[in-house]
């Protein structure tokens, strides 16, 4: 995809992106501080080749996000003081988005979201990331009717790069899709490891 910082977008090296779609690019007050409003640029992506064989598999009956992951990219009204910079408000920054993230899975229809352990990572930049886990739980559809509650994982990274803030994120099912569903998917991977290894690798390709 072409290179949106311009227009204050982040960017994701298009390479990673191979079966996933943009569905969503914003520019939003995300959270205030007590001294500026906070804009986050957000690029949201899909997973749609899993969407197309979930609902290829069930004729049209399943048709939804299964795996979504999103990139933003913060700036500051007023700018921060030179004198601050990121770093002095990092802890307010990290805490307001991991709540801002636990919003979005529950926008987006999961529920019992809870935060999870968090590391240090380093990303594509060489910047240093902290990456939070959560867990939650979304009530799918299944082929025959009913539902069935399904274990999501999902991950949130903040970092600073340049004196920018960025955050990444996204979330996925826990376990096996096709498992799960009882369907034949063998054109694309549900393994939960597979899945959080492709999302780390996106996390880290933002900048």
């Amino acid at each position: 995809m072409p290179d949106e910082r311009g227009q204050g977008m982040p960017d994701v090296p298009a390479s990673l992106l191979e079966g996933w779609t943009q569905t969503e690019a914003t520019a939003e007050t995300v959270f205030r501080l007590p001294t500026a409003k906070v804009v986050g640029h957000t690029l949201v992506y899909e997973d749609s080749d899993l969407r197309e064989a979930v609902r290829a598999a069930t004729d049209g009956d399943l048709d939804r996000m299964w795996r979504f992951f999103f990139a933003t990219r913060l700036s500051f009204t007023p700018p921060l003081p030179p004198a601050i910079g990121p770093a002095a408000v990092f802890s307010t920054v990290r805490s307001r988005a991991e709540s801002e993230f636990v919003d979005i899975l529950r926008e987006r229809g999961f529920r019992d979201v809870s935060p999870g352990n968090s590391q240090r990572v380093r990303v594509d930049t060489g910047d240093r990331a902290r990456l939070r886990a959560f867990s939650a739980t979304l009530d799918a559809l299944l082929p025959g009717g009913g539902t069935r509650a399904l274990p999501i994982d999902g991950w949130l990274a903040v970092w600073t790069t340049d004196g920018e803030f960025r955050l990444a994120g996204g979330a996925y099912p826990a376990r096996p899709l096709d498992a799960f569903l009882g369907i034949d998917l063998p054109t694309v991977s549900t393994d939960p490891g597979t899945c959080r290894r492709e999302l780390i690798a996106l996390l880290r390709g933002v900048e």
